[in-house]
């Protein structure tokens, strides 16, 4: 009886010790996640600029095109696919121009709706790692080791997995494919509340080019419609 009684002390100790240990794992890969994300971002405080390829993959619907970043906070897409499509940001008008449709939609963008909520490219920045440290939880999706980018893929990067605070995010969540060497985003895939899946994939990414604030200009073609305020009325 003595000696069963031993046993059994000795097997909860045991389990206890697992647990533990288990326990300081866990612990121990959340403060590397988030110690990880952190050389990230101070990797993009480095970056005024940077050009990249960029794929857009929305549902079925896929498009390519040629991004150019300028902190803090001017984007320009030049699409090849759909052909002269443009997306233009710079800081306080939001220009989409549609050749299809010979249409210019231009928005002007105030403090209240340009800040506060990670969306689409500009995650790929300073300014947008910032927003997902303060608004997303950090942690590895799988594993610390570099892994696959795709199944098969000989590319490998360190996925991490960022998980909403609160419901006013536009994405739930979000996964970051980082390349282990440069700590450049390869790639971002956002799960919208929708259930929507939206993946930016960049590639050829330069950086620090000193890109010239003229870039970030749209001169829409004579021709085109032009449509302002198509979101929301301004706050101006």
């Amino acid at each position: 009886m003595h000696q069963g009684s031993f046993r059994m002390k000795k097997l909860t100790i045991i389990s206890i010790a697992l647990v533990a240990f288990s326990l300081s794992s866990f612990a121990q890969e959340i403060v590397t996640a988030d110690s990880f994300f952190q050389t990230v971002s101070d990797r993009y405080a480095d970056v005024n600029d940077y050009s990249a390829k960029v794929s857009i993959t929305a549902g079925k619907s896929a498009m390519q095109g040629d991004i150019i970043y300028k902190s803090p906070a001017l984007l320009r897409i030049d699409f090849i696919q759909p052909a002269d499509q443009v997306i233009c940001f710079n800081r306080d008008t939001l220009t989409v121009y549609l050749p299809e449709y010979h249409a210019v939609l231009s928005q002007q963008v105030g403090p209240a709706s340009s800040g506060g909520k990670a969306t689409g490219a500009s995650l790929a920045s300073k300014q947008g790692l910032a927003l997902m440290r303060r608004n997303y939880t950090v942690g590895y999706l799988s594993t610390t080791s570099a892994v696959a980018l795709d199944e098969g893929s000989s590319e490998k990067v360190i996925k991490l997995v960022l998980t909403r605070r609160t419901v006013a995010e536009g994405f739930r969540s979000i996964i970051l494919s980082i390349n282990p060497e440069t700590k450049l985003i390869r790639r971002i895939e956002g799960a919208t509340t929708a259930n929507d899946s939206v993946t930016f994939d960049f590639t050829a990414i330069k950086l620090n080019q000193n890109i010239p604030d003229a870039r970030f200009i749209y001169d829409s073609p004579a021709s085109a419609n032009l449509y302002n305020n198509f979101l929301f009325k301004s706050e101006n």
